[in-house]
């Protein structure tokens, strides 16, 4: 029991620790479901190690809008990223956003079928990805669309299949909109 200086039980002191309690205890229960809102960092990211190592890659060309107010959004799926359909060189792909990966990625089988000829890969580009260390090769994908927002001269990172599952949609995409945010649990692409 609270007991004031006295001795005798303080009611006002009990049901300010009975109410702090109950907040506190609403509080801690709400923070499971809050933090599962959070977008959840990919380790999967295809980031180049040292461009300057190995040779630079030409900075991206400028895209190509379809209009001036293209827009897309793309919600979270169950594990909080953004995924979507992508038309990658006119070819339907399933595709995740990464804002931690420099390119966008795509292992050799997709990047198969979009038609790139995998005997014009030269895997000399140093890049980490979940599965440590591995090399890629750097290719210019014509045209990407989302939605309404179509972004053409796309550089991206080919890496062999067993160093990436999934085909990232990288910052080489991302840095030829005008504007990307997230609000709402989800993901708005602006041209």
């Amino acid at each position: 029991m609270m007991r004031d200086y006295t001795g005798r039980i303080s009611v006002p002191m009990l049901m300010r620790t009975i109410l702090f309690a109950s907040i506190t205890a609403v509080v801690t229960s709400q923070i499971p479901g809050l933090l599962s809102l959070m977008p959840v960092a990919d380790n999967m990211s295809a980031n180049l190690i040292d461009p300057a190592a190995t040779g630079s890659l030409p900075s991206s060309l400028p895209s190509t809008a379809s209009s001036p107010t293209s827009a897309a959004r793309l919600t979270f799926d169950g594990q909080g990223h953004f995924v979507g359909t992508f038309s990658v060189n006119g070819k339907f792909i399933a595709g995740m956003v990464d804002t931690g990966a420099t390119y966008v990625a795509l292992n050799q089988s997709v990047a198969a079928k979009l038609g790139l000829s995998p005997a014009a890969f030269d895997f000399r580009y140093p890049v980490n990805t979940a599965n440590g260390r591995t090399s890629a090769a750097k290719v210019t994908l014509s045209e990407i669309t989302v939605g309404n927002v179509r972004v053409s001269n796309v550089e991206a990172l080919v890496l062999k299949d067993e160093a990436l599952s999934t085909t990232l949609i990288g910052m080489s995409f991302l840095n030829k909109l005008s504007s990307y945010s997230v609000s709402d649990g989800a993901l708005s692409l602006n041209q």
